[in-house]
C-alpha cells in the first residue's frame, strides 16, 4: 500500500463542507461553532495543541448527521433523542486513526455539565465537549433569530441571557463567564458572517503542513465521508464501499499501479459525497423522479468535486469521483465529457458504480444476478454509455466482480451503524 502527502486540516475542512450540505442551504454551522469555541479556548489560555483539538472537534461535531430530517432538528434548543447523532459521530471517529482522539468529545457534545462533570473522563475531554455544546447552542439561537431579523446584533442580549440561564446545569460556570466576556463586543457577533468565518478557517488550515499519511489511515478517513453519505438513505447502504472495492479490483485487472489503485479506491468511497445536499425524500422515493427532481439529484456529482477538489493531493481523485456519471458518448453529467477526454480511471468508477447499484438489494427490488447485470452493462455499451473494453473485462471476471461489489456489505467496519 502507498502513502499520500496530505494536509489533514484541508481534509477536515472538506469534511466540514460536506456536513454543511446536509442542511441543503449552507449555513456554515460547524465553522461558526469552531470559531466561537476557539475564541473561548484562547480566553482560557489553552495551548496550541489543545486549541487545535478543540477546533477539529468543533468543526466536525455534527458528523453523525446525514439526513436532512435530522438536520432540521439541530435548529431546536433541545429535542428528544438529540444524543443519537452524538453516538453515531463518536463511533465513526473512533474507527478512524487520524480522528479517534476526538471521539469522546463528539460523544458528549450534547451532555449537560451536571451529568458530564461526574463521568470518568479526562478533564480536557469534558471541558472541550462542554465548550462545543455551549457555543453550538449559541449558534442555534443566533440562526433562529436571524430567520426573522437578519441583523444579529438586535438579539445579542437574548442569546446571552439564554446561555446564562443554563450556567451550572447545562454548561460549566467558567465557560459561561468566558463566553460572556468574549461575546461582549459587537465584533464577535459580526465575525460569524460567512466571509470572516472562512477567513478564520483558512488561517487554521495554514497552520498545518502537508504530511505523509499511510493509505490505510487515509482510507479510514475517507470511510467517514462515505458512511455519512450511505447512512443518508436505506437505498445506498454500503454502496460507496462496494464501488470502492470494485473500482480497485477493475484497476488491478487493467494492470494499473498500486498507487493508482489506491486512488481509485478513495475515489469510489467519495464519489457520492454530493448526495448529502439531496433532500431525503428524493433519495428515498421509490417511484419515477420528475424532471425537476432528477435535475436536483444530477448536481450531486459536481458537489462531490466541489467538496474534495481543495485537498492537495486529491486533484485526480476529485475528477474521477465527479465523473462517475459521465458517459463515453458525452451524454452524461455534469460536464458532458466524451470518451476522448475521460480518463480510464473515471470510466472504471462509472462502470463500478452501475454494477454495484444493480447488484445491491434496494427496497423496491432485490439485487440482480450476475448475468442480469452483465446484460444491462452490455446494453449500455451498445447505447454508447459505458466503456466497451471495461465491460469485456467485467464479463471475463463476472462472478469475481459480483463478489467484490457485494463483499463490503459484510466487511465494512461501519456495518450495523
Amino acid at each position: 500500500m502507498s502513502s499520500f502527502n496530505i494536509n489533514l486540516h484541508e481534509a477536515i475542512f472538506s469534511l466540514s463542507n460536506a456536513l454543511d450540505l446536509v442542511g441543503v442551504v449552507q449555513i456554515q454551522h460547524g465553522k461558526r461553532v469552531a470559531f466561537m469555541a476557539t475564541e473561548c479556548g484562547k480566553m482560557l489560555g489553552w495551548n496550541e495543541e489543545k486549541l487545535d483539538n478543540l477546533f477539529q472537534a468543533a468543526i466536525l461535531h455534527d458528523c453523525g448527521v446525514s439526513k436532512t430530517s435530522v438536520h432540521k432538528k439541530l435548529a431546536q434548543f433541545a429535542w428528544e433523542n438529540e444524543k443519537n447523532h452524538c453516538q453515531i459521530g463518536a463511533e465513526l471517529l473512533k474507527r478512524t486513526p487520524l480522528l479517534k482522539h476526538l471521539s469522546d468529545c463528539i460523544l458528549h457534545h450534547h451532555t449537560h455539565w451536571s451529568e458530564l462533570e461526574s463521568l470518568d473522563l479526562p478533564w480536557e475531554v469534558k471541558i472541550t465537549a462542554n465548550c462545543i455544546y455551549m457555543v453550538d447552542r449559541v449558534d442555534v439561537l443566533s440562526l433562529g433569530f436571524m430567520k426573522t431579523d437578519p441583523n444579529i446584533l438586535i438579539n445579542i442580549n437574548k442569546i446571552r441571557d439564554k446561555i446564562v440561564e443554563k450556567r451550572g446545569s447545562w454548561f460549566h460556570p467558567e465557560l459561561v463567564d468566558v463566553f460572556l466576556d468574549v461575546s461582549s463586543s459587537l465584533a464577535f457577533w459580526l465575525s460569524l458572517e460567512r466571509d470572516h468565518v472562512y477567513g478564520y478557517v483558512s488561517s487554521w488550515i495554514a497552520h498545518d503542513i502537508t504530511k505523509e499519511i499511510d493509505f490505510q489511515d487515509l482510507k479510514a478517513l475517507a470511510q467517514v465521508f462515505s458512511h455519512i453519505v450511505d447512512a443518508k438513505s436505506t437505498f445506498t447502504k454500503e454502496h460507496s464501499d462496494g464501488v470502492a472495492d470494485l473500482s480497485r479490483y477493475l484497476g488491478e485487472l487493467c494492470h494499473l499501479s498500486e498507487h493508482t489503485c489506491d486512488m481509485l479506491e478513495i475515489a469510489g468511497l467519495l464519489h457520492d459525497l454530493g448526495k448529502l445536499r439531496v433532500p431525503d425524500e428524493l433519495l428515498d422515493k421509490n417511484s419515477k423522479l420528475t424532471a425537476e427532481e432528477f435535475l436536483t439529484i444530477q448536481r450531486h456529482s459536481f458537489d462531490t468535486y466541489d467538496i474534495i477538489k481543495n485537498i492537495k493531493g486529491f486533484e485526480e481523485i476529485s475528477e474521477w469521483a465527479a465523473q462517475h456519471h459521465e458517459r463515453v458518448d458525452g451524454s452524461g453529467y455534469p460536464y458532458r465529457t466524451t470518451q476522448k477526454k475521460l480518463s480510464l480511471e473515471a470510466r472504471i468508477v462509472a462502470v463500478a458504480d452501475v454494477f454495484q447499484a444493480l447488484a445491491q438489494d434496494r427496497p423496491y427490488r432485490a439485487g440482480l444476478a450476475p448475468e442480469e447485470i452483465l446484460a444491462i452493462l452490455k446494453q449500455q455499451v451498445s447505447e454508447g454509455q459505458l466503456d466497451a473494453n471495461l465491460v469485456n473485462i467485467v464479463e471475463n471476471h463476472l462472478f469475481d466482480c459480483w463478489r467484490v461489489a457485494l463483499s463490503a456489505l459484510e466487511s465494512s467496519p461501519f456495518k450495523g451503524m
